[in-house]
């Protein structure tokens, strides 16, 4: 409620303003009021003007439209109020009289005068340009929204920006349409309001030599001098403001390109060209060298040509010295030194050989980074976090056709690619007596053999049953295997605050139960990164808290919280292994291997110690990988099944030989699918668990 006390204060107190102006119109006013309210009109113009030069963007100061109606409103207020003051009584305050009799001298003619430049100033130059360049500003501004708003949706489609940031800057883009078409419209108070004074001067005037002649006392030469300074006093006095004002508004309307006030705008960009100012100053030379031989005057001349030589000079040589270039060079983009960049390492990186360089050359149609672009955005989909930005980079180090592939820094796999050429491959166990000209090589991603074919074999190759792909469809398909693989090191603490924002903006006491009340970000962190290593999706994130919320409090070690998580995301890890309708094709674990393996775990220091003799873990591996052979045989996917209190140690044990094993236990199968057992992974000959513990 304290938040919203101020914004009802200011609301009541403009509209406690805005009744007070039309009760001005009505009401009398005494000639000491009426001066208070001029200095007031004076001192809100210069405010206004103030603010418009100090302002970066224009929609930091998006009331202006309605502050110039009510500015408006003011002027016609107090010039009804001075009309009325001099038609009855002939005089219309001090300040009003002070500017008939000193500023222009108590002279009829001076006056007009003045009165007529300041109008045709503010009628035909400021306003008429402001008047359009709102018309204009407005018409492109809504012309223009479409664009920016696809722009917003192509920069969130590809992760360039968060929801939060697709938002703001929605909100920006209405919000500036919106003032450039109340700008368009207000300009017209600003002419409406110079029209009138017009008006209204010529019948104070008239008026005002009417009420002299029928009060009487003095002759037509005295009303028409004391009704004329009057009048032309009133015009000054509500012209002088409206001027200040609409040149407030000449700067808003014309301040859409920059981003700062206009005071450094002008120092930065005036700056930048002391060639101009040298130029300058050598012509203001010439004038004064004029002088000696004419009636000009040589001293105003060259007074300012020194300063401006002065000046080019200095802008001339600042940049020139060491400490200028250090500046420049370390000077922050976006917050980081350009510098950083050499430095700085990329979660996921591609680097290419020269003669890749056209890929990415959309002059030369290359489309890599739309492809890029479209492995991010399935793999986030398919993952569940929001990958970071692919960094591309040309390498002098790779050969021509080469490709490289690196996680944080680090090279973790390698390609070759010909551009316009064909992949035909075809699996080990598949022969073809169609004969294909090309190039031997082997698929990078599979390791299946493979064959670089130009456009006239392609067709060719299909009949003949080979898969048949383009260069850069070879790349992407290797990229996205890759970072499959490498997921849980690039999901980093940045990818899971960007996936508990989105979690806390529908369940918000889920997160604060979670995070720091039950577990920290960084063992969150970790049992993700648990996950995410043996390429099981995290798409259904909000299961993945409740699960540690309900289990964190009195379970603290990671790894069982991991197998936990596994359990309570089971159908997405069925789903991984699907091979229709519901059916699971895997091998099973005796329960005397999953015994010796238990037996032989102990616990150390928070660590989990295997004790198993080495000559037996390679027989229990070479008996898993003859399993898998055989179920290889009858899915592409090799599955085994075991225990939960055994699936995280054999995964331990067989991750380093076996990788890309997939293990899941008992527990992770959900109720709807079925389980076909092809083999048993048997203990191996003359293994007894009470003798094959290592002291």
């Amino acid at each position: 409620m304290e938040d919203k006390k101020p914004v009802k204060q200011g609301g009541a107190t403009v509209a406690v303003m805005i009744v007070s102006l039309i009760m001005i119109m009505i009401i009398p006013l005494p000639p000491s009021l009426i001066s208070f309210l001029i200095v007031i009109n004076f001192t809100l113009s210069l405010l206004i003007l103030m603010i418009t030069l100090y302002i970066g963007n224009p929609l930091e100061f998006s009331v202006f439209p309605s502050v110039l109606l009510v500015m408006t409103l003011l002027d016609l207020a107090l010039n009804i109020s001075i009309t009325r003051m001099i038609l009855l009584s002939g005089n219309a305050g001090s300040v009003v009289s002070a500017f008939g009799e000193f500023v222009v001298g108590g002279n009829v003619v001076v006056g007009l005068v003045v009165f007529i430049i300041i109008t045709i100033v503010q009628f035909v130059v400021i306003t008429k340009g402001a008047e359009r360049i709102a018309e204009v500003a407005a018409r492109f501004t809504l012309d223009a929204m479409p664009g920016k708003q696809m722009s917003i949706d192509a920069d969130l489609s590809a992760g360039l920006i968060t929801n939060e940031e697709a938002r703001r800057r929605r909100r920006e883009v209405e919000d500036e349409a919106d003032f450039y078409g109340a700008m368009d419209g207000a300009s017209k108070f600003v002419k409406g309001n110079v029209i009138a004074a017009i008006i209204i001067i010529f019948i104070n005037i008239l008026g005002g030599m009417v009420m002299g002649y029928l009060r009487g006392g003095m002759s037509l030469l005295e009303i028409t001098k004391i009704y004329t300074i009057l009048t032309i006093g009133e015009g000054l006095v509500a012209q002088i403001p409206a001027l200040v004002v609409s040149m407030a508004m000449g700067v808003i309307v014309t301040r859409a390109a920059s981003k700062s006030d206009l005071g450094s705008d002008f120092t930065a960009q005036i700056s930048m060209q002391p060639k101009a100012i040298k130029i300058v100053a050598g012509f203001l030379y010439v004038f004064a060298a004029a002088g000696l031989f004419t009636k000009l005057p040589v001293f105003p001349f060259l007074l300012m040509a020194i300063l401006m030589h002065i000046v080019s000079s200095r802008l001339k040589t600042q940049p020139e010295t060491s400490k200028g270039r250090d500046a420049r060079d370390d000077k922050k983009k976006d917050g980081v030194p350009p510098l950083y960049n050499i430095i700085k390492v990329y979660p996921i990186e591609l680097n290419i050989g020269y003669g890749l360089l056209s890929l990415i050359d959309e002059n030369k149609k290359g489309n890599l980074l739309d492809r890029l672009k479209l492995v991010r955005e399935n793999v986030s989909k398919e993952l569940g976090f929001l990958l970071p930005l692919i960094r591309v980079k040309d390498n002098s180090e790779l050969t021509t056709n080469q490709y490289a592939i690196k996680i944080k820094g680090n090279e973790v796999a390698q390609g070759e690619i010909l551009i316009g050429h064909y992949l035909a491959m075809t699996s080990n166990n598949k022969e073809t007596k169609v004969k294909i000209n090309g190039l031997p090589t082997q698929e990078p991603t599979f390791g299946l053999p493979a064959i670089w074919i130009i456009e006239k074999e392609r067709l060719k190759a299909e009949t003949a049953g080979y898969t048949v792909v383009d260069s850069v469809s070879v790349l992407a398909t290797h990229l996205t295997e890759v970072i499959k693989t490498y997921a849980h090191e690039v999901f980093t603490r940045k990818e899971l605050t960007q996936m508990i924002d989105i979690i806390k903006a529908d369940n918000p006491s889920l997160v604060e139960d979670l995070i720091p009340n039950t577990l920290s970000a960084g063992d969150v962190e970790a049992v993700i990164k648990n996950v995410l290593k043996e390429k099981i999706p995290v798409r259904d994130i909000e299961t993945i808290l409740e699960a540690l919320a309900n289990n964190g409090k009195k379970i603290k070690d990671t790894g069982v919280l991991t197998e936990i998580i596994r359990e309570a995301i089971s159908r997405s890890i069925c789903s991984q292994f699907n091979n229709g309708k519901n059916h699971l094709t895997v091998v099973a674990m005796d329960p005397n291997l999953e015994k010796l393996i238990t037996e032989n775990v102990r616990q150390v220091d928070n660590d989990v110690v295997y004790s198993i003799e080495p000559s037996l873990m390679q027989k229990i591996v070479k008996s898993i990988g003859s399993a898998v052979e055989k179920l290889l045989a009858v899915s592409p996917m090799p599955l085994v099944v075991c225990s939960p209190n055994v699936r995280m140690h054999l995964k331990k044990l067989t991750e380093r030989i076996i990788p890309n094993l997939n293990i899941i236990s008992y527990n992770e199968i959900d109720p709807l699918y079925n389980v076909e057992s092809v083999a048993i992974i048997g203990l191996p000959e003359g293994a007894v668990s009470d003798k094959n513990v290592m002291d």
